[in-house]
């Protein structure tokens, strides 16, 4: 409104100056109208292009908790709203039950321990010592046998003992020959681990299968106490104390909301120019300055339904001005031109044609077209590639519907200080 009113009043004063023949002569130059106009000069300076794009804000983190087993809510801990912690305790389910069944299990893995080290400890070296001693026992008899045998078929030879004597020393011999290779089998079997590692292994599965089934009974247990896996906020909790929980339906989110992520779509010719780590800016919804961040994701495929790329701005949020879910403006730093040649945006002129001019301020005081080539184009300044020199001046307000060859009358901007 000030530039407009400044030009007007440039106008006016130009008009009046047309009418009462205010020039030096005492009569105007020419009875064309001056039009009231601001100048710029065209500068060399480095020159960015930002990629700008409404974008969805998401959570850099969430947890959206399901219970493992489906049981009453005993109790909460956590209200909406209230930061937790990761590993705190958010909620209880009902586990009288599952109380039950960890103590029962609880009591079987004792009495299995301690079968276990009654069976390492007491029965197996006992069966092994008694097989040893058996051993030596039966060795010990057979040798006797033997040389009872022996003796009386020495004697029997000489006459000294009838046949029948021979025969039941004999019958004794085999017999202690018998025993004793029972007994050298059941040691060995003992010694080289065949009795004893199957008892061993017998001790160790009860023991193993009462670890298993202790294990399960506490984790059951365990599922009755809801804990946040992540630093966050609880955003969600849509059941109340009494409904029964069930592993189908989310007992409770929570978000780590101390960083947002922009979610933007951008068109695969612009997603070409961005890098993972580019530097980006966020303007919360509710306004306030940028929130400096980077580019942590371009998707390396094109949606098939849009044909753009999806490309992610992780961001501060400082005080969690940015909630997930809402919109906000998303800018992307894809490149920098460090020496442009360029004018300020309201300088450019294109026609229905495409075509592209500017209006150079001449030193005659009047407006002249120049037909320019421009390159990079950002909302307040333009890179003009060529039909322009460094410090030549562009008519910037004004420049809309001015005729060529026009004569014009250079105001200040607001503020006394002319364009630049």
């Amino acid at each position: 409104m000030r530039l407009a009113t400044a030009a007007a009043v440039g106008l006016t004063l130009a008009a009046a100056c047309a009418a009462s023949a205010c020039s030096s002569g005492g009569a105007p130059d020419d009875a064309t109208p001056v039009v009231a106009v601001h100048e710029a000069a065209a500068a060399r300076g480095p020159l960015q292009q930002w990629v700008r794009q409404q974008a969805v804000l998401y959570p850099l983190h969430q947890a959206v908790i399901t219970p493992k087993i489906s049981a009453p809510i005993l109790r909460y801990t956590v209200q909406l709203g209230d930061p937790v912690h990761a590993g705190e305790l958010l909620a209880v389910l009902d586990n009288a039950d599952l109380k039950a069944a960890a103590q029962a299990a609880q009591g079987r893995l004792q009495a299995a321990e301690a079968a276990y080290q009654t069976a390492v400890a007491g029965a197996i070296p006992a069966a092994l010592k008694s097989a040893q001693l058996n051993l030596a026992a039966t060795a010990k008899a057979l040798a006797n046998a033997q040389t009872v045998y022996r003796n009386r078929q020495r004697l029997f030879q000489q006459g000294a003992i009838p046949r029948l004597t021979l025969q039941q020393a004999g019958v004794a011999l085999t017999d202690a020959q018998n025993a004793h290779t029972l007994a050298q089998q059941q040691w060995e079997a003992l010694e080289s681990g065949g009795g004893h590692a199957a008892a061993l292994r017998a001790a160790q599965g009860n023991l193993a299968t009462a670890q298993g089934e202790a294990a399960g009974a506490a984790a059951q247990l365990n599922y009755s106490e809801i804990k946040s896996p992540i630093d966050g906020v609880v955003t969600a909790r849509p059941l109340y104390p009494g409904q029964l929980a069930t592993t189908t339906q989310p007992l409770i989110t929570v978000m780590d909301l101390a960083q947002v992520v922009a979610r933007l779509h951008v068109p695969a010719g612009v997603a070409a120019l961005l890098r993972v780590g580019d530097a980006a800016q966020i303007t919360p919804p509710a306004g306030g300055p940028p929130v400096a961040g980077k580019v942590t994701v371009v998707n390396a495929a094109t949606d098939p339904g849009s044909t753009t790329v999806e490309v992610w701005v992780q961001a501060p949020n400082p005080g969690g001005a940015m909630r997930p879910g809402t919109t906000a403006q998303a800018a992307i730093l894809a490149r920098t031109i460090p020496d442009a040649l360029t004018v300020p945006a309201v300088a450019l002129l294109t026609d229905s044609s495409g075509a592209t001019t500017v209006m150079l301020a001449g030193a005659d005081g009047r407006a002249h077209q120049q037909a320019v080539t421009v390159g990079l184009k950002e909302p307040d300044r333009v890179q003009i590639l060529s039909g322009l020199a460094p410090g030549q001046k562009v008519v910037t307000v004004g420049a809309y519907g001015l005729a060529d060859g026009t004569r014009i009358q250079i105001v200040a901007h607001p503020g006394g200080a002319p364009a630049s």
